[in-house]
């Protein structure tokens, strides 16, 4: 069963699953000033493309327990930059070399920008 989560939820719900994969960087951009493509880019990194697909997998997998799936996923198989489309929500895990090439924090300098770490994710919690 499909629970219907506000586009922020799910973006928090995202970086706390990038979160516990040890993802590097993340970040929650507000694109809904911005764009009309989505109304936030979760964006994140890995050091290599095991952890790069690792990361991914952990998003897809701790939504989808939660009955939420995505849209379309590209890049998974390369795991250099994997796209995790949301709908409202798009996830961005980059591997750090490309991540730095492409800068999407600075081509959305104008988007209102969230750092995510550690000490501010909240626990996850789970109903059984």
């Amino acid at each position: 069963m499909r629970k219907e989560i506000t586009a922020r939820k799910k973006a928090n719900r995202i970086s706390e699953a990038a979160l516990n994969k040890k993802a590097d960087g993340i970040i929650i951009l507000d694109m809904r000033a911005v764009s009309n493509i989505t109304d936030y880019f979760v964006i994140c990194g890995a050091p290599s493309t095991r952890r790069v697909r690792a990361v991914a997998e952990g998003i897809e997998e701790d939504l989808a327990g939660d009955g939420i799936k995505h849209w379309h996923i590209e890049g998974k198989e390369e795991a250099l930059w994997v796209l995790l489309d949301y709908g409202d929500v798009i996830a961005h895990v980059f591997q750090e070399e490309l991540r730095g090439f492409y800068n999407l924090e600075r081509l959305w300098q104008d988007a209102p920008k969230e750092r995510i770490s550690a000490s501010c994710a909240s626990p996850k919690s789970k109903q059984a």
